[in-house]
């Protein structure tokens, strides 16, 4: 594209939208609300440890698939492990030395609000893990839960299946009979017993892995399993109560949007976070995420990025 036609996508409203997942990063550029160039790549292909080298990454992943041009538009990006304000920001201005147009980063989760035309709301996150996010009013992030799938994710599909074998585990330690959800997980699993399965749950070293699992408690549901249907309530319960969190901690919003590939999939995990909500906050608005969340980017970055320098203030990052 030539100089003069980069100009014209500015001024017209071409901007860049990026979601980098713990799985996949979903690149587009939009104009006028329409995507006209988007790509798809694993996140393991490119993300390290280093908020430099990943800017640098992210960069050259823009000017591969979306061209050259796309460095020169106004570009937003929401990014899994960006859990504080202080890493956003860091993000930020390492990404700025390659864009010359204004940028922002988030917390993918926040996505998820602007994708669904919510600013302000609280992004709530089912997939393979869990978390709820939302800004307070200086603009800091805020977040609960997300603690990761040994310690928590309570409502991701890693923590479903934690929960689930160590409700198996119990029926068979008071000598019950085995019901549906503990014959799907041993087979699952590859296990003859109890022992067993709590071996291979042990030995598997990735919420990958133990993700991949949580379909076989929601089919245990279906197949009559009490105890499957008791942690199907439990993980609803706890992505509600990841709301109310934020909310007891004075996030001041009336809307929530959820999403996530679990929580989305699974109709008995959402009744069940919607009841919960219901029950504890009857005046909060709930929508479920029905787009990709790629186009709360666009969004946001169409909205402009150019927010406050009290982010890099030691009173607001502390």
């Amino acid at each position: 594209m030539r100089p003069s036609a980069i100009r014209r996508s500015t001024t017209s409203g071409f901007v860049v939208g990026i979601d980098v997942g713990g799985t996949k990063t979903h690149l587009a550029t939009s104009g006028g609300g329409v995507i006209v160039r988007e790509q798809v790549v694993r996140t393991s292909t490119w993300r390290t440890r280093s908020t430099r080298q990943n800017a640098a990454a992210l960069a050259g992943l823009v000017r591969e698939h979306l061209g050259d041009e796309a460095l020169s538009l106004p570009l937003a990006v929401g990014a899994h492990g960006c859990d504080s304000t202080a890493q956003c920001v860091a993000l930020e201005l390492e990404l700025q030395e390659y864009v010359s147009a204004p940028v922002r980063v988030v917390n993918d989760a926040e996505l998820m609000p602007w994708a669904m035309g919510v600013s302000g709301g609280i992004g709530v996150v089912s997939g393979t893990g869990s978390i709820a996010v939302a800004r307070d009013e200086r603009g800091r992030l805020m977040t609960a839960g997300g603690w990761g799938w040994i310690l928590g994710d309570e409502g991701g599909a890693s923590g479903i299946v934690r929960e689930a074998v160590r409700a198996v585990l119990a029926e068979l330690d008071r000598g019950l009979p085995p019901d549906p959800l503990t014959s799907r997980l041993l087979t699952s699993f590859g296990a003859t017993d109890g022992a067993e399965l709590a071996m291979a749950l042990s030995m598997s070293s990735s919420a990958d892995i133990w993700g991949g699992h949580a379909g076989e408690v929601f089919a245990a549901v279906d197949e009559g399993s009490t105890v499957a249907q008791r942690v199907v309530d439990e993980a609803g319960t706890q992505l509600a109560l990841l709301v109310e969190r934020l909310l007891d901690r004075g996030v001041r919003t009336d809307q929530v949007v959820a999403g996530g590939a679990v929580i989305v999939a699974q109709p008995r995990l959402r009744d069940r976070f919607l009841d919960a909500l219901k029950e504890s906050r009857p005046g909060i608005t709930v929508s479920i995420l029905d787009r990709p969340p790629v186009v709360g980017a666009i969004a946001l970055a169409a909205a402009g990025s150019a927010h406050t320098t009290e982010f890099l203030t030691p009173e607001a990052t502390s």
